[in-house]
């Protein structure tokens, strides 16, 4: 990839097409990114928890709860920055 910014004789469209892959995902990325993110995140919300409360059965609720609701708040919040063109 580094090597096609490096070359300067690209026609517009090879660079169109660059562009586009580099520069969006599929929703179903962003599902799978959601989950194996949300599976790192909830355990270390369920270890805090435990060391927190000292009682494991309310520190999977906890983990539980904040699985859902972080889950579907970061599927939004990618699809938002996703058509978001600063930066990219």
């Amino acid at each position: 990839m580094i090597a096609d910014q490096l070359v300067a004789h690209k026609t517009k469209e090879e660079s169109a097409t660059y562009k586009k892959d580099r520069s969006s995902e599929s929703p179903k990325r962003s599902i799978v990114k959601s989950i194996s993110w949300r599976m790192v995140g909830t355990l270390d919300t369920i270890i805090i928890s435990w060391i927190i409360t000292g009682t494991l059965s309310l520190a999977f609720s906890i983990g539980m709860v904040e699985l859902v609701t972080k889950m579907v708040l970061y599927f939004f919040h990618e699809r938002i920055w996703n058509t978001i063109k600063w930066g990219k």
